[in-house]
């Protein structure tokens, strides 16, 4: 079994400092709970891990497919309870597609082989929240 390992660094005040695959990442609350805003909250990062996860599995899949897009945007949307503990209790994945015609049921194919099939963090997520996927195309 593979293990992924991350290394968070605290700072000072609230920020911390994320070295992942090598990169280091700042961390930072928002100025009114004590911190200085020096970079993203970590309930956002988990809406990146997903946008990314899932958006190099679609550019992967319409390569092999032959599908050549002129621009490709994943755009994720979470829903945060009011009580504490605050967690997503809802995700919206939106597919933005720009290209002259494009074919739809590859593009289709290739958003649900990510979902169903490929992206870990999709799976992960889908087991404690729901999550619900829109595809737009824009020519």
């Amino acid at each position: 079994m593979a293990t992924e390992q991350v290394k968070v660094s605290w700072l000072e005040n609230m920020a911390f400092e994320a070295e992942v695959n090598g990169h280091k990442i700042i961390i930072d609350a928002a100025e009114p709970v004590g911190g200085e805003n020096r970079g993203p909250r970590p309930k956002p990062l988990m809406l990146v891990a997903l946008a990314g996860c899932t958006g190099m599995d679609v550019v992967s899949i319409l390569k092999k497919m032959r599908v050549e897009v002129e621009a490709f945007n994943v755009v994720v949307e979470g829903d945060l309870t009011e009580e504490h503990p605050k967690q997503f209790s809802q995700m919206r994945v939106i597919y933005e597609f720009k290209g002259k015609d494009l074919p739809m049921d590859k593009l289709e194919k290739a958003v649900n082989l990510s979902e169903e099939r490929y992206c870990g963090v999709s799976a992960m997520y889908r087991k404690a929240i729901g999550i619900t996927t829109e595809i737009r195309i824009q020519d």
